[in-house]
């Protein structure tokens, strides 16, 4: 496993869907106590299976880059992201079966020429991934790191619905309600409530079971950023490839597959131009307006091939994923696939690779 992941990574640098790029996963065992936005998963159809034990899959994808800030002459501009994301199974009466919440918090500096001075090449770790590097025990004095207390949460919801996540694990100001949680959980939990609630809402049949494994895991990336110029706008753009699959033992019994490209633009002086108060959209939530079939003459849109890809992997273990045959630019040359899917898949392969690595 770890040879072949190690080579899939490399692919992955030179042509898949980011350029440089680094990730985690969240593993969670379903069995195991303790700003909104708009759906996120692809529409691949599925059939419910009729056991008491299946559950519906579902990831929610939400970002905010409102606290980015303008350069000034003794002071560098910056591009602000804060990506919450939570990936969910549910049974068909809304109780929560599993829960993996992760988040990036990611920033990209530019001078008042607009040049960016953050170093591009140092792909962003998410909250999960950096642990006690997040630093919430070292500099703010708290006893639980986030990683911990957004395990707490994940927990803790766990048999619930979101209606009772709402009405008993946040209070008024946001913060933990139920002594439990609050004990470890000191953060505030609000937002993550309302990303629980929207991957839940989300959430469809896409083949798994109770008790299976739920992983979430990223590619991250920020080298698609570039420098301004005396007559165009310089960006800084987060790339993110997310999903939520679910395994049985070494076998994917759903998948969900999504990406964000989430861009902040700039001016060669270093006042921002961009809409700090429209939250980016993921691939999936942008639909048709991603423009793959009005701009690149595609019969099918990102979001339907990603489905498409999701659901053909189902099924199959990490391994298989990886033999799936594939040109030099990572597009798949299996007929049947290749009617529906067109685009590159070297960073879809890497990514279920590292989930179920």
């Amino acid at each position: 496993m770890k040879k072949f992941l190690a080579m899939l990574l490399t692919v992955v640098v030179a042509v898949s869907l980011l350029g440089g790029c680094a990730g985690a996963h969240v593993h969670v065992c379903p069995t195991q106590p303790i700003a909104t936005a708009a759906p996120t998963q692809g529409t691949q159809p599925t059939t419910a299976g009729s056991s008491d034990d299946v559950v519906k899959t579902g990831l929610a994808v939400v970002t905010n880059i409102v606290d980015s800030t303008d350069a000034a002459a003794d002071k560098n501009g910056s591009a602000v992201y804060d990506v919450t994301l939570v990936a969910v199974t549910v049974d068909d009466n809304g109780v929560i079966d599993s829960c993996a919440i992760d988040g990036i918090k990611s920033t990209v500096e530019f001078d008042a020429t607009g040049v960016i001075t953050t170093d591009l090449t140092a792909a962003p770790q998410t909250k999960n991934e950096l642990g006690e590097a997040y630093g919430m025990k070292a500099y703010a004095g708290s006893a639980y790191e986030w990683n911990e207390q957004a395990q707490a949460l994940a927990d803790y919801a766990v048999g619930k619905t979101v209606e009772e996540l709402k009405t008993g694990a946040v209070s008024e100001s946001g913060k933990a309600a139920d002594a439990d949680l609050a004990s470890v959980a000191t953060i505030y939990i609000g937002g993550y409530v309302d990303a629980i609630a929207v991957a839940a809402e989300n959430a469809t049949h896409l083949g798994a079971h109770r008790g299976d494994k739920l992983v979430l895991s990223t590619i991250n990336g920020l080298d698609n950023s570039v420098n301004a110029e005396a007559d165009k706008d310089g960006t800084s753009q987060l790339d993110v490839n997310v999903t939520a699959l679910t395994m049985n033992g070494d076998t994917i019994t759903s998948c969900i597959l999504d990406g964000l490209q989430a861009k902040v633009s700039f001016d060669a002086t270093g006042k921002i131009t961009t809409d700090l108060t429209s939250a980016p959209q993921t691939k999936n939530q942008l639909g048709e307006a991603y423009g793959m079939k009005a701009y690149a003459g595609s019969t099918y849109e990102w979001n339907e091939q990603a489905a498409s890809f999701a659901a053909y992997v189902t099924g199959k273990t990490a391994e298989e994923v990886n033999g799936i045959a594939v040109d030099e630019s990572t597009k798949v040359t299996e007929a049947d696939l290749a009617a529906t899917v067109t685009i590159a898949v070297g960073g879809f392969q890497a990514l279920i690779a590292k989930a179920a690595g």
